[in-house]
């Protein structure tokens, strides 16, 4: 029975091979490690696949399927993954082959007494199952019902076979409908319908039902088939049907159909009833027949079968289809195929003529027939039986049909299509590595034989021929030129890893292109081929970029010495020139350009590297040859290095001077100081050298050159050496660089000198104004200049010039460089404005003296105003310190309405005087204690006024609290007093008594209210003046500014708290 037995790729249990066990570590080596696979991998890779699949193991084999039927199977179906099955019980049994453990069995309401299966068609989508029986009932089974519907209008028709519309089926996967469909029925009509899953209250599931064509010999439709075929104007249909003795073929135009579904083929099959269809027939006796298709990629909508087959009595009748539109016949290549004999010796007894299969079909290599008690194959490109096995039936158990899903049908395939000389087509299906190797060695050695030189090296590079025997047979026959071409490409197969082979392949293929090259020159310069030098150079010039590229491509596969001597040898200096461009030889290049003395393509080939060691190098030669060009790719070049370009520099002094040409190491040297900053003292030392030793004579450049020279932030001093700039300036015979470098230095009697000496009076004025903050100097450089021009050059107006452009000369400085025998006519009117001059200035002075005159008689008047100012208070007015009575004893008011009593005045005022004033106070005190000891004043009495009523006089006696002891001797305590101001200054506000110095400030005999009036007459009247004097100049001193304001600013910088106090207030 079928439902046991399927055909598949794995060996069965009676014929196998033993294989070995592979356990599956997790640590096999990559077959993709490297790029190329060698030779040896290869072999590894076609023994495991020829462990897999051996030589001599058949190309298909049966297997038994490990699923129990609950009934006798009748017919089966597989499409788009789903397996469809009836049992003569009447049942369905349909399986999703992804999910093969879910079994859906669907029954029929049909007991098998009163109905029995006869076969089931399933369409592509694998949604739409019809089921036919042999009493004439029909079915329908929609993907998802739990039960079929019985299709009333297809009563009574035995469905032989459908033919489903594959393009709309599998374009639209959601679809309900099953579009339109052709089917044949065993009374030989041919129906088109269109059933619909969906469900309608108004509607069957029988949308359309049409008879299309009925066959004039009533035989049963064995098979059918139509594709729509797309064409660029229209649409066009084909449909095949066969009977077990002939062939029919529709084609034409289908109608346009709705998106429901509709009439399709009606009217293209209208017009076969009045004129009949392409029949082919082969007559015999067989009651069936089967119509197989081979499509490729069938699993794709728009895929179009591609060949066919069909079994009939007298054998296989198969060919190619052909689409196109004008065709009479559709099948080409027809050919009929006899069914093999038996090979066995027992059939060719019991049956010598061929038997006929029950069943076939189609794949893209075999035709697979169907006995009773076997199965064989039959390759489809040389008719030959590849395949035959037993099948082994119980008993009871018959064959019911075929299905297939061949795996390696094509294994052997390549040696066939070797054999009959289509090697691209083996190629195409040689598996592995030795196959394809056999496959382009035999079209290889085809090629060769056919002097198809250039076909049969790639075929060789392919090939595992070796490199000896292909190399070999192309010198044999002299075509280089083909084994330039192997070489190429075996080069390019060759892994980076085998140095050396691809070394040898590249140096061999350098040496094929230059001999080539030379050949082809030759030629061209041959006369027997004028009519073809065209063609020749433009071969050659081909070959030459050829050679170009090869050069770039495989530069790092050529030994450079090997290479520069082939190239010499054939005497191509270009190739040689490009090849070490290439690899990056500048100094090659550069050497080669320097022989031919074309100095610009030497420097253009330097400014195309970047080794700055070459500047170095051939900077010299360059330099002397092609000034210009060499300096301007210094000045590109920045990361140079001036001071090793200094040899190069020098051999442009020896070069002939063209006053119209820059110097051009001026001209770089120049750029390196002030646009690259250099600091370098060498470097600018040579540039002044070069603007020295230049033979013009303008000395303009290096003047300019030493003002604008950067100078070193630190010292202030140029860069250059200014004693070596002025050693070559004065050999130079330069005289303004010389005076210009002397004032740098600081020398300005020196470049003033040197000035008068060349006599460039100029120059020599513009030196003397430089010592601006030393005017001692102008003057003495101004006298140089002057006694230059009245003595050397005796020229008395230049000289009287001269006290107009320096203001520091006089005429009486010039004059005692004039001769006495000069006449004073020459600068008569110079000394007469001299003298009008020194009347003015004297007016000037005289009404200076008159106006300080005047300002001093009136400070004085204002002096006296000032002893008249009084100012009036209260009587209750209080000191501003001890809050006293003001007017009890002597007192001082300031304009700031401040009030002091006169000892108050001085103890205060002592705490903010400065050191030296203190020292001052000293003195004044001890004097005026001496003058008042003289006198005898110091026991005047001293009364107090009071504002209301008089109080008792109250005696005060001098310093008689302060100064008991020291008094005693006048001289005494004035000697004492001056030690203690010298050894303790320290202590000069301690020393100063406040109430000693209120009583010699006050006017001896001042009473309040009453004056002096009766003292003064007993003074000393000298004796008087002077301590007058004294009083004065202390009364200056302590009353010079109000002491409270004083303070305040003077202690404006000073803390709140002073160091070493505790102040708590800020506590929290």
């Amino acid at each position: 029975m079928f439902d046991e037995f399927v055909e598949h790729t794995a060996p069965s249990n009676h014929v196998h091979s033993s294989l070995p066990h592979v356990q599956y570590e997790g640590f096999e080596p990559s077959p993709y490690d490297d790029q190329v696979a060698g030779p040896d991998h290869a072999a590894s890779v076609d023994a495991q696949l020829q462990s897999s699949f051996p030589a001599d193991a058949p190309v298909f084999d049966l297997g038994r399927v490990q699923y129990t039927l609950p009934a006798p199977l009748v017919s089966l179906a597989v499409s788009s993954d789903v397996l469809a099955m009836a049992l003569s019980s009447n049942l369905i049994i349909l399986i999703e082959l992804s999910h093969a453990e879910q079994v859906l069995q669907i029954p029929i309401p049909r007991k098998p007494t009163e109905m029995s299966i006869y076969k089931i068609f399933l369409d592509p989508s694998g949604r739409h199952l019809i089921i036919t029986s042999y009493q004439g009932e029909n079915w329908y089974l929609y993907r998802g019902w739990k039960k079929p519907k019985q299709l009333k209008s297809f009563n009574k028709s035995v469905i032989e076979s459908v033919a489903w519309n594959k393009p709309a089926l599998l374009s639209s996967s959601h679809s309900l409908s099953t579009k339109e469909f052709l089917f044949g029925t065993r009374g030989g009509g041919i129906f088109e319908a269109v059933l619909d899953a969906g469900e309608d209250l108004f509607k069957s599931q029988e949308r359309y039902l049409q008879l299309l064509f009925s066959l004039p010999e009533k035989a049963p439709v064995t098979g059918i088939k139509f594709e729509l075929i797309p064409q660029p104007e229209q649409r066009n249909a084909l449909v095949i049907a066969t009977t077990p003795s002939r062939i029919y073929q529709f084609t034409g135009t289908p109608d346009r159909r709705s998106d429901d579904g509709g009439r399709l083929f009606f009217s293209m099959f209208a017009v076969y009833r009045e004129t009949a269809p392409k029949i082919s027939e082969l007559p015999g006796d067989l009651l069936y027949s089967e119509l197989r298709f081979f499509t490729p990629n069938s699993d794709q909508a728009l895929s179009l079968p591609k060949t066919l087959a069909w079994m009939t009595a007298p054998g296989i009748y198969h060919g190619t289809l052909n689409y196109a539109l004008n065709s009479d016949d559709h099948v080409d290549s027809t050919q009929l195929l006899p069914y093999p004999p038996p090979t066995s010796p027992e059939s060719l007894t019991s049956q010598p003529h061929p038997e006929i299969p029950t069943s076939i079909l189609l794949t893209e290599f075999h035709f697979i027939l169907l006995y009773r008690d076997r199965i064989t194959g039959i390759c489809t490109l040389n008719g030959k039986l590849t395949y035959e096995d037993v099948i082994p039936l119980r008993p009871n158990e018959s064959v019911k049909g075929l299905a297939a899903d061949p795996d390696n049908e094509s294994r052997d395939v390549w040696q066939i299509y070797l054999a009959q000389g289509e090697f691209d087509t083996a190629l195409r299906y040689a598996k592995t590595a030795i196959q394809r190797d056999k496959v382009l060695s035999a079209q290889a050695h085809a090629f060769f034989e056919e002097k198809r030189y250039f076909q049969a090296a790639q075929c060789y590079t392919q090939s595992s021929v070796s490199f000896e025997e292909v190399a070999l047979k192309f010198l044999d026959v002299g075509e280089r030129d083909a084994l330039r071409s192997y070489l190429i490409s075996r080069l390019e197969r060759t892994r980076k890893t085998d140095l050396t082979a691809r070394m040898m392949l590249a140096t061999w293929l350098v040496e094929f292109y230059l001999s080539k090259c030379d050949e082809l020159h030759d030629l061209c310069t041959s006369e027997v081929v004028t009519s073809d030098v065209e063609n020749l150079q433009a071969e050659r010039t081909i070959l030459e970029e050829d050679l170009r590229h090869f050069f770039e491509t495989y530069k790092a596969n050529l030994d450079r010495n090997t290479v520069y001597e082939l190239i010499q040898s054939h005497g191509r200096t270009d190739m040689l020139l490009f090849y070490a461009t290439v690899i990056g030889d500048s100094e090659r290049v550069i050497q080669h350009w320097i022989l031919e003395e074309d100095w610009l393509k030497a420097i253009d080939t330097l400014n195309r590297q970047s080794d700055l060691e070459l500047y170095y190098r051939f900077g010299p030669v360059l330099t002397q040859h092609a000034p210009k060009a060499m300096i301007d790719s210094w000045l590109k070049q920045s990361a140079l290095n001036p001071i090793r370009l200094i040899p190069s520099l020098l051999h442009l002094q020896h070069l002939p001077c063209d006053l119209l040409v820059p110097n051009q190491a001026i001209r770089y040297l120049s750029h390196v100081v002030f646009e690259q900053h250099n600091t370098s003292s060498t470097i600018h030392n040579l540039l002044v050298t070069f603007h020295a030793s230049s033979s013009s004579n303008d000395d303009a450049p290096l003047l300019r050159f030493l003002m604008t020279a950067p100078s070193d932030p630190l010292t202030g001093k140029p860069f250059y050496d200014l004693d070596y700039a002025l050693r070559l300036c004065k050999k130079a015979g330069r005289i303004q660089p010389c005076v210009h470098i002397y004032s740098k230095m600081g020398l300005y009697e020196n470049s003033v000198d040197l000035a008068l000496q060349k006599g460039d009076l100029e120059l020599a004025k513009i030196n003397a104004d430089m010592p601006e903050d030393d005017p001692q100097l102008r003057k003495k450089l101004w006298l140089k200049i002057a006694r230059y021009v009245v003595q050397d050059k005796k020229d008395i107006k230049t000289a009287m010039q001269f006290l107009e452009d320096a203001d520091l000369l006089k005429i009486e400085d010039i004059l005692p460089f004039i001769p006495d025998f000069v006449v004073i006519d020459d600068f008569k009117e110079e000394i007469a404005h001299a003298l009008e001059g020194y009347s003015a200035h004297i007016d000037d002075l005289k009404k200076e003296m008159d106006d300080a005159t005047r300002t001093a008689e009136s400070i004085k008047r204002d002096i006296l105003e000032l002893k008249n100012r009084f100012v009036t208070i209260d009587a209750g007015e209080r000191c501003s310190v001890c809050a006293q009575l003001l007017l009890t004893r002597q007192s001082y008011i300031f304009p700031c309405q401040h009030t002091f009593h006169a000892d108050c005045l001085i103890g205060l005022a002592k705490e903010y005087l400065p050191a030296h004033t203190l020292r001052r106070i000293l003195t004044l005190q001890t004097e005026l204690i001496k003058d008042v000891q003289k006198t005898g004043l110091g026991d005047l009495p001293v009364t107090t006024p009071s504002s209301e009523v008089r109080q008792p006089t109250r005696q005060r006696t001098l310093l008689s609290a302060n100064f008991a002891s020291p008094l005693q001797n006048g001289t005494k305590a004035a000697g004492s007093l001056s030690r203690n101001i010298l050894s303790a200054g320290d202590r000069l506000r301690d020393l100063i008594i406040p109430d000693a110095l209120a009583s010699v400030v006050s006017a001896p005999g001042w009473i309040p209210g009453i004056g002096t009036a009766g003292a003064q007459k007993a003074l000393n009247k000298d004796a008087e003046q002077q301590a007058e004097k004294l009083r004065a100049e202390l009364e200056d001193v302590l009353a010079s500014s109000c002491p409270l304001c004083e303070s305040v600013v003077a202690g404006l910088d000073k803390p709140f708290v002073n160091d070493g106090e505790a102040d708590m207030t800020w506590a929290l």
